[in-house]
């Protein structure tokens, strides 16, 4: 089995409008363009899960302004639990009803959220984000974190390794995923705040960008029970991933923790 921890999509009539907006994005900050390699469709991700033997995707969409969660978790619940998909939920830290919004969302069930710092503009050590994963432990809601830089803003980073190491004296962290290994395109860091803490890291856009020789020592120091498949697809081939830590030369039974087991556990499969 494998699971697709960290995946996007949009419905239908604005997916098309919203990746253009992120492409344009991604080339005005890098200089060159970057675009998605499938459509942000629930369609196209089903038929790349099709053609790589991906059993299960997780969708985590983003509430981008105040107001957008209430159709965005409206949308995830009715894509939550069919056909190989399960989606994360959303909301926007600053939002007034945060607290309601995450009771709506446990309601709905909805395993967790995706808080994206740089998107939405908050730093994770934060008051209101951390009242967010608070409230997130109690509820035994899952917290995926965009973590690290992002090839579509400029600096500064508002969610870096020691500040969300910080995070970790207020809350377990058993409960939080810090997506692209922990902290995209920082991963010293990673190394000096993240490796060996409760956290659990996903590999989402690492694989192109990360040294073999890092990527296996952050593996192995952090330990393969906390490391889970991932690959920000439409942004990432799912195929291409796959097919890089299956021949990291892990061994077997590391690489069914990272491909399911551990994805299994947290989802509670």
């Amino acid at each position: 089995m494998i699971i697709d921890f960290h995946t996007h999509i949009f419905p239908d009539k604005i997916a098309a409008r919203a990746v253009k907006v992120l492409e344009e994005n991604l080339a005005k900050v890098q200089g060159t363009p970057e675009y998605a390699v499938i459509p942000a469709t629930l369609d196209a991700l089903r038929e790349s899960m099709r053609s790589n033997h991906i059993d299960i995707s997780v969708v985590l969409p983003i509430a981008t302004t105040l107001t957008q969660s209430t159709s965005i978790n409206n949308f995830a619940a009715s894509i939550n639990g069919t056909d190989g998909i399960i989606s994360f939920g959303s909301l926007h830290p600053m939002q007034e009803n945060w607290e309601q919004t995450l009771y709506d969302i446990k309601e709905k069930g909805l395993p967790g959220i995706k808080l994206h710092p740089e998107y939405q503009q908050f730093y994770i050590d934060s008051p209101e984000s951390v009242r967010i994963l608070k409230k997130c432990e109690e509820l035994g809601l899952l917290v995926t974190l965009h973590a690290g830089k992002d090839v579509g803003y400029d600096p500064p980073v508002h969610c870096m390794p020691e500040r969300l190491r910080r995070v970790l004296d207020i809350v377990s962290g058993e409960n939080i995923i810090a997506a692209h290994l922990g902290g995209w395109a920082v991963w010293d860091d990673v190394e000096k705040y993240l490796v060996g803490t409760p956290v659990y890291f996903d590999t989402a856009y690492t694989i192109s960008d990360i040294s073999r020789e890092q990527l296996l020592r952050i593996f192995e120091n952090h330990g393969y029970d906390k490391i889970l498949f991932a690959t920000d697809s439409p942004w990432e081939a799912q195929g291409d991933t796959v097919r890089y830590l299956s021949e990291l030369g892990i061994g077997e039974s590391n690489l069914n923790k990272i491909f399911s087991e551990n994805a299994k556990k947290l989802l509670k499969l």
